[in-house]
């Protein structure tokens, strides 16, 4: 187990130390509530290990499986029950049926749509996604709202060049407030019913909690537009993010700057590419073209495609040499990627320099012999030739082993190239083939797994394992990029936390923990009790699953309410809603899930989640009183 030892993390050692000796010592020891302290020191040990980061947090997940056991905390079968848990087998599922809709260019559709409404605004951006997310999230687990928007997040992120950290924690935060729109937006809402039926108390509706939900998903997405992100961690843009050409060929291919779309004005004169001579004259190559008319689009036109009054064309060029084409040609540049925004986004299209090997099939050939660009949907930029760089007639000039040639185009394309040992990359290539033709099929499964969860009793795992081999059969995904699909990081790390909540509820420590603070209580207002209630369920959603403190407190909130003359149902109603109060600390399933790709530390959680947990509880309050009182 390897340790990072900084300066910062130093600091957690005592602590590490002092856990790590305390548990045998408290284990060896005779001592009243003995199963209560080991439970409460190895909570100390895993907090630290989460803030310290001495660890990754899945190595703290496999610690815990072997821990508990092995002091007897736990049974050895519920260690290791976490792995076939629903809410982890729930998780790998998602995650496949995410990857599915993703392969297929699904996601990408629904990136596109969120950008084209939302622009390049980061705050419009974060607020449509989260509220989207949201919605979502109110109908099914807000775990697999966030695993099945997490690939599209990713993608817009990439496409617009702004930090995922900025777009993924208000994302994640959002899908758990989104659990409390309806009944069955969270498993803590769902399982309320059945604890109050035992008191004979009448149950909610499905949308009894709505007002109370939508107060506190308004709240939410305010808190990230004007407060929250301002929290949110700034990760620092690369030198060379966002360019079109990788950082290592700058020097070499001088000439190529950037990717502009022009458009022919109604007074166009109409021309082939050929005749335009933009190579020749300008050392600019045109790369696509719309043709307005026809709807069609052609990603690798050749030099006798006509370019049409109206239509819209992507170029490759420097600056000063596009602004000489558009005033001597009469096209309208436009100040940014439009009609092509979508298609030739970094997160589907790019330049990659490609070497011609020995026995290349284009040696002694010139590229319009070959038909270089209808035959591999390509486009030649540049070519290196006997050590010199040329932009313009490289169509005509006979290649030979060693030469380079610089393209633009689609990742797809280039893949199905690589495939074909025509070329030998030198650069990365970071597309991957889509399967458009397959969408049908990733969303009739993905419909499949919702039908069973919203319209039949089907137990979570189960209709979401149903969409996720249903997808595997009809080759929406192969089987080891299922397997690919899953972050196993995430997965252990829940896999681990689960059985420590069961050993908080069957040692006793979460029960022993809130009698003494319930009997510290006293006699108090009412409306001060439901805030008690709220405040005490947020804390024991840190150490506790949401379902276990629901289990745990519901009871426990009606009969104090009952004692005080409080509104018992109400009080069941707010252990329910508050056991979505889980900001501080990623020990929330959704907050696992972010974690990694989001890039975030636990103490950015702690920062951003620290002032939700005050607004939730401030916002539950003001929502009981307004709505139910």
């Amino acid at each position: 187990m390897r340790m990072r030892l900084s300066k910062k993390n130093l600091l957690f050692v005592p602590l590490i130390l002092f856990f790590s000796l305390s548990i045998p010592f408290t284990y060896f020891l005779e001592l009243p509530h003995k199963e209560v302290l080991l439970t409460l020191e190895v909570f100390g040990l895993v907090i630290t290990l989460f803030v310290s980061e001495l660890v990754r947090v899945d190595v703290v997940g496999l610690l815990l499986m072997v821990l508990l056991p092995l002091i007897g905390l736990v049974a050895p079968e519920k260690a290791i029950s976490g792995l076939s848990s629903n809410a982890v087998v729930s998780i790998i599922a998602v995650m496949i049926i995410g990857a599915g809709l993703d392969k297929t260019g699904v996601m990408n559709k629904l990136a596109g749509f969120i950008v084209k409404i939302a622009g390049k605004s980061e705050t419009r951006i974060m607020t449509l996604i989260s509220g989207t997310v949201a919605v979502v999230s109110s109908f099914m687990q807000n775990i697999g709202a966030t695993a099945l928007f997490l690939p599209a997040v990713l993608r817009i992120a990439r496409n617009l060049n702004i930090p995922v950290s900025r777009l993924l924690m208000p994302m994640g935060f959002m899908a758990i407030l989104g659990g409390t729109l309806t009944l069955v937006g969270s498993s803590p809402l769902i399982l309320l019913n059945d604890l109050l039926q035992i008191y004979n108390l009448e149950p909610f509706g499905l949308f009894s909690v709505t007002p109370l939900g939508a107060l506190l998903v308004a709240g939410g997405l305010l808190y990230f537009i004007f407060i929250g992100r301002y929290f949110l961690p700034k990760v620092k843009t690369k030198k060379n993010e966002g360019k079109l050409i990788p950082p290592e060929l700058e020097k070499t291919y001088d000439k190529i700057c950037n990717l502009y779309e022009l458009k022919a004005p109604e007074n166009f004169k109409t021309k082939t590419i050929e005749e335009m001579e933009t190579r020749k004259k300008y050392s600019v190559t045109i790369v696509a073209v719309h043709h307005v008319k026809r709807k069609t689009k052609n990603f690798a036109p050749h030099i006798e495609e006509v370019v049409e009054p109206g239509d819209d064309i992507a170029v490759v060029g420097c600056p000063e040499q596009v602004r000489k084409m558009v005033d001597d040609l009469g096209f309208i540049l436009k100040p940014e990627l439009d009609e092509f925004a979508e298609d030739l986004s970094p997160t589907n299209a790019g330049v990659v320099e490609g070497i011609i090997p020995p026995r290349s099939e284009l040696i002694g050939k010139t590229l319009r012999e070959v038909r270089f660009r209808k035959r591999y949907e390509v486009n030649p930029l540049a070519l290196v030739h006997d050590g010199k760089v040329m932009y313009a007639g490289i169509s005509s000039v006979k290649l030979k082993a060693g030469d380079a040639i610089l393209l633009f185009g689609k990742w797809d394309k280039f893949i199905e190239l690589k495939n074909l040992n025509v070329l030998t990359f030198s650069t990365e290539l970071k597309g991957e083939i889509l399967r458009p033709e397959k969408a049908k099929w990733a969303l009739f499964w993905f419909g499949v797994a919702l039908s069973l969860i919203v319209f039949f009793d089907v137990k979570l795992s189960i209709a979401l394992l149903t969409g996720a081999v249903g997808m595997i059969l009809t080759k929406v995904l192969h089987v080891d990029e299922a397997y690919n699909a899953v972050d196993w990081m995430t997965i252990f790390l829940l896999a681990g936390l689960l059985p420590l909540g069961i050993a908080f509820q069957e040692t006793g420590t979460a029960e022993l923990i809130a009698k003494k603070l319930v009997a510290s209580m006293g006699d108090i207002p009412e409306l001060l009790f439901y805030t008690f209630v709220a405040a005490l369920t947020s804390f024991f959603t840190l150490v506790v699953s949401n379902v276990g403190a629901t289990v745990l407190l519901v009871p426990l909130a009606v009969d104090m309410a009952r004692d005080i003359g409080a509104d018992a149902r109400l009080a069941g109603l707010t252990v329910a809603v508050s056991a979505s109060n889980t900001f501080v600390l990623p020990t929330h399933q959704v907050n696992a899930l972010i974690m990694r790709p989001g890039g975030y530390k636990v103490i950015d959680y702690v920062r951003v989640g620290g002032l939700m947990t005050i607004l939730f509880i401030v916002l539950l309050t003001f929502g009981l009183y307004l709505f139910y009182l």
